[in-house]
């Protein structure tokens, strides 16, 4: 079975580029401009990390619905397997009206809502949000027992740190 198809790349060297290394989609091929001064392995090796990185970011850039459902479906596995059924989200989907909150939760109607500002944020952080969204159809206020849940969740810290350092850049919503 063959793997990906792999795109049709451009290397553009640049004399007055020293170190950096960028590459960007020019239609149906990938233009990738390093410096004049690589060799022919650095090349190589920059071309291969440069289309993966555009890989991870186009990746990142079509989360759809039904990927959210996959999500939800792993963290509840992982973490809130002793809940059951009671854990099982109706509905989660990417919103675009969410620019005061990262994600809300309907426990009468068991649905969940993400914004899609962090669409493009690291997975680990949309974990965070989505189980913190999860713990809400389980515990609908944030007390003791809802932190508790959250808590399962390895990188609950680090993603809130993550959320408030964004939060906090970007000003009032």
């Amino acid at each position: 079975m063959a793997g990906p198809r792999k795109p049709v790349v451009e290397v553009r060297r640049s004399q007055r580029r020293r170190r950096t290394v960028s590459a960007y989609r020019d239609g149906e091929r990938v233009v990738v401009l390093i410096p004049d001064q690589f060799s022919r392995a650095e090349e190589s090796e920059w071309v291969d990390r440069m289309l993966a990185r555009l890989a991870a970011r186009e990746g990142r850039l079509t989360r759809s619905d039904a990927g959210l459902l996959d999500r939800a479906a792993r963290l509840i596995k992982l973490y809130l397997t002793d809940y059951g059924d009671q854990a099982v989200p109706a509905s989660v989907r990417w919103v675009n009206n969410q620019n005061g909150r990262w994600g809300s939760c309907t426990p009468a109607d068991r649905s969940i809502r993400l914004s899609h500002r962090i669409q493009e944020m690291p997975d680990w952080v949309i974990d965070y949000v989505l189980l913190h969204e999860l713990a809400h159809l389980i515990v609908p206020s944030h007390n003791a027992q809802f932190w508790a849940l959250v808590g399962r969740y390895p990188k609950t810290e680090r993603a809130r740190g993550y959320l408030e350092g964004v939060a906090a850049v970007a000003g009032p919503p």
